[in-house]
């Protein structure tokens, strides 16, 4: 152990505090995105009783880790007072904040290094776990509770820049679809999609070498490779699994192949139009979520007038660049909040 480090399992200790009560709100899951997320469990007959009680700044997490991406499920509870959590999660907490302070923990467990950790130290024939013993086991410094503070803050002041930001970036794409409805609302479709964009799939990557081209799945960016397939105006959005998840890239990216890529002269109407489709009506696939070219560029549409469409698109533009200029901070900032977690191994 490095004269720094520190065993974690001398901070905290597990809580198994059951819901007596039987309550059946804020019931939570725990994602690999390290967040709670409302539970899709189906509940018709469940004993809530037997489910666990989390209390702000608390933590769960799922010992299970063989079924998620090589990643571990665990988050620190903040944005409730409490809420119930599945019985085979564990629940814990840090005796001591004084000592440790539950933001600086999470901040650790949030880095790549510990999910491989996790995972390297999860055992079991048909299912692999890390469980309490190996979680009391993990080693991390822990320096002066005044400089865990000033971490802690740190990452705080930019992940709200990062939300103030990004509401702002959410407000302009409202600003867009709204100018989109008015054009669009009380007219029934006159062509479909293919009249004004291409389709085409995306293609996986040759290689996985880590790089700074985002690489695009179905659900969002998945990694940065040193390789690009498409250096445009694109929008992506998925084939085969998550879909209706409609994402714009303008510069270098790799489109990966359970995606489809869609091109257009009219950029910001194709993108509002895909934003508004019912993508659980285009679902073919009977194990999973399945949506064709053929699908897409047959989805029925109204096109207004070239004079009107062209308005659109200048108008929608304007806007947009004010967006696109905001993205470049944000991704700046997510930058330096990545740099402040994989700096921590240095204190």
């Amino acid at each position: 152990m490095k004269s720094n480090y520190k065993r974690l399992g001398q901070y905290i200790r597990q809580v198994d505090v059951r819901n007596t009560e039987g309550k059946e709100e804020n019931l939570l899951g725990v994602s690999v995105q390290k967040r709670y997320i409302p539970s899709i469990a189906n509940t018709v007959g469940t004993d809530f009783t037997k489910y666990k009680v989390v209390k702000k700044g608390q933590f769960t997490y799922i010992p299970d880790t063989s079924r998620r991406g090589d990643k571990i499920g665990i988050a620190l509870l903040e944005d409730y007072d409490e809420g119930l959590v599945s019985n085979v999660y564990t629940v814990f907490e840090v005796i001591d904040k004084k000592q440790l302070i539950p933001q600086y923990l999470m901040l650790w467990f949030s880095r790549p290094e510990f999910d491989r950790f996790a995972r390297f130290k999860s055992h079991g024939s048909v299912r692999e776990v890390m469980d309490w013993d190996e979680m009391c086991n993990v080693e991390l410094p822990v320096p002066t509770y005044e400089k865990q503070l000033e971490i802690v803050n740190s990452y705080k002041a930019i992940m709200e820049r990062i939300d103030l930001k990004q509401k702002i970036n959410d407000n302009l794409e409202e600003q867009v679809y709204a100018l989109y409805k008015q054009l669009t609302q009380s007219h029934d479709p006159n062509t479909v999609f293919e009249s004004i964009a291409t389709v085409q799939s995306g293609k996986r990557p040759v290689s996985n070498e880590i790089g700074t081209y985002p690489l695009v799945g179905a659900g969002g960016i998945m990694n940065y490779i040193n390789d690009y397939n498409f250096d445009e105006q694109i929008i992506i959005t998925g084939r085969v699994g998550t879909h209706g998840v409609i994402q714009r890239f303008f510069s270098k990216c790799w489109a990966s192949d359970n995606t489809l890529v869609i091109k257009s002269n009219y950029y910001e109407f194709s993108y509002h139009f895909l934003k508004s489709v019912d993508w659980d009506l285009l679902n073919r696939g009977s194990t999973q979520p399945l949506v064709t070219q053929t699908d897409i560029k047959n989805l029925p549409l109204y096109l207004p007038d070239i004079s009107e469409l062209t308005a659109f698109e200048a108008t929608a533009e304007k806007i947009m660049k004010h967006q696109r200029v905001l993205l470049k901070e944000i991704e700046s900032l997510n930058q330096l909040k990545d740099m402040i977690i994989t700096s921590l191994s240095k204190y």
